[in-house]
This record gives structure tokens, sequence and C-alpha cells, in this order.
């Protein structure tokens, strides 16, 4: 049976301040969560009653173990996770200052393991079969991750739904400036793109949301998601159809998952053929409520929860 969704990108493990409103010098004890964008949208997704699995690598080491185990209890498959001899597993660490101020510290040398997925060990086969593929401007940052995201692509060539996050991390780059062809090439095979107003611009070169929207169907995709951060999301695709979604009202403890929480539902919504607006209005909602908890991957809503939100506009 073929997966509702793979996701292909980055791991690690987050480890995050029990404590909020402290720098961290001065914080005392921490939670252990598995982390990673590309994993959390798996996550998020088999959280939905998705099919799910992620391409990934983790050093050979009790962090990577640790990885294992947590995808195993979220039901997310993983057997295209697999170890690097020599590389630790990547750890994150962040700092908590509701409501908009959440400093990230990446811990990823000498290199990250999951950018050491190699084109040659792919299952390609079964990236082609998923019925969403998702990828991420992470994965085109270094080689062989690079080549093998590409190979990936050009294999599905289109087929079912193939998603790009821009996931624009300009400290993952060694030139930030050169970062545009990779995401030009990428988008030539995708049919989503996600990205914020920065990760637009450094795709297209273009910053207002309905102008990048347009360059981004003219790149080749057919929708394209544009988050305006406090002025919502816009969707909008080939047809012509489009959608402008505000955010929900969110006391906010953690943003940094909430941006997956909308990628796990974004699949979820696409995979059960909704409309826009009750795709974003879904995506959305999906992204506050993580936003009002601490963690990422265990914070990620159940459908019901969901749900409930969007009916009471608002996160409770």
């Amino acid at each position: 049976m073929a997966y509702d969704l793979i996701t292909m990108g980055r791991i690690g493990v987050d480890l995050y301040p029990l404590q909020t409103g402290v720098p961290l010098p001065q914080v005392t004890s921490f939670g252990k969560f598995l982390g990673g964008s590309a994993t959390n949208v798996a996550v998020a997704a088999a959280r939905l009653g998705r099919r799910t699995a992620v391409i990934t690598r983790t050093g050979d080491d009790p962090f990577g173990t640790y990885l294992h185990e947590a995808l195993k209890d979220f039901g997310v498959d993983d057997r295209w996770v697999t170890p690097v001899p020599g590389l630790p597993t990547p750890v994150t660490f962040c700092e908590v200052f509701p409501p908009d101020d959440f400093p990230l510290y990446f811990y990823r040398l000498p290199k990250a393991p999951d950018l050491e997925i190699d084109a040659h060990e792919l299952d390609l086969d079964a990236i082609r079969d998923a019925r969403v593929f998702w990828v991420t401007g992470t994965g085109l940052s270094e080689e062989p991750s690079r080549t093998a995201t590409i190979a990936a692509l050009a294999h599905r060539a289109k087929s079912g739904t193939t998603v790009f996050d821009l996931d624009w991390r300009p400290m993952f780059w060694n030139d930030p400036d050169a970062a545009r062809p990779f995401y030009e090439e990428a988008l030539r095979h995708t049919t989503v793109a996600v990205g914020n107003l920065d990760e637009v611009e450094v795709a297209t070169g273009v910053r207002e949301p309905h102008a990048a929207a347009r360059a981004l169907l003219d790149a080749g995709v057919e929708l394209a998601v544009v988050k305006q951060g406090p002025k919502g999301v816009l969707a909008v695709n080939r047809e012509g159809a489009s959608a402008e979604v505000p955010p929900l009202p969110v006391n906010v403890l953690n943003g940094l998952g909430a941006g997956d929480a909308f990628g796990g539902s974004l699949v979820h919504s696409l995979l059960a053929g909704w409309d826009l607006e009750k795709t974003m209005r879904h995506a959305n909602a999906a992204g506050a409520i993580v936003a009002s908890r601490l963690e990422c991957s265990s914070a990620m809503p159940a459908p019901g929860e969901i749900e409930a939100a969007v009916t009471a506009g608002a996160v409770k």
C-alpha cells in the first residue's frame, strides 16, 4: 500500500527550556522532543490519521536511537531513517520569550547527518507512489542531499501532490546568495509551494504576497501558499481560485512548531480534497494550537482539536 505522505529532510532532538521568559544561561531544566521540520510534518499528518514515513539520517548514537523510538511512538514509519557513522545526531536549543521571540540554536556540526542523504540509496518507487511527497529547502543546502532531493523530485515527475516547503535557513548555507537557482530547479518539479514572506522572496525575488504567489505559479507549481504572519495566509491555485484567511486568536507559548502543524494539516486537507478556504482555515487552526503549547512533535493536534478551534474561531 502506498504511503499517504513521505517527507524528506531534517531530523534532530529539540531540547526546549521548561521555563519561559528565561535566557539559556539561567535555564535549569529542559524537555527532550523529536524535532526537525520535515519529520514534524510527518508526525502532524500521522496524528490526523495519515500513513506517513520520513526519509532522513541520524547519528549512530543514543540520540539517534531515541529518534527511532519517538517516530514509532508517533506512528511514523522509520524504515528510511539510517545512521551516519562519525556524525552526531543534531541537537537544537531554543529560548522561549512569548509571544513572538523564540531564538533557535542549531548544533549541526561538523555536518548534520540529514544532509548525507544519498540519491543512490533512495527508494524511488516508494517516493513516486506516495500520494504526497514533501521536501524542504534545507535539503538543497549541501551535497549529497541536494542531488538526492532533486533526483527524488525528478523521478516523481509531479505524480500525485509534490510539496516544496521553502524552509529558508540562511545559517545552513555556505553561500546564501547561491540558493535561488536550486530553489528554482526544485520548483520546476513540484505542484505545491509553501513559504513565508522571507522564503518566497528567496525563491522568487518577490515579496509582495500576491505577486509572490503568481511568481511561484509561473515557476511551475499548481498551488502557492504564502504565509503572511499577522495578516494570515494566502493560497492561490493555477485555476485562479484563491483564499486569504486571517490567523486564529491564540495565547502563544512557543511558535516554533506552528509551521509544521500547518504543513501536516495542509497535507491532510489536500488528500481530503477540501476547497482552498477550508484547507487554509484548518491549517491555520492546527498551527495556532501548537503555538499555544511548549513542544512541537508531541503537541501536534488531533482532528477533533482542529475542528473545535475552527468552530470557535480561536484556540481556547
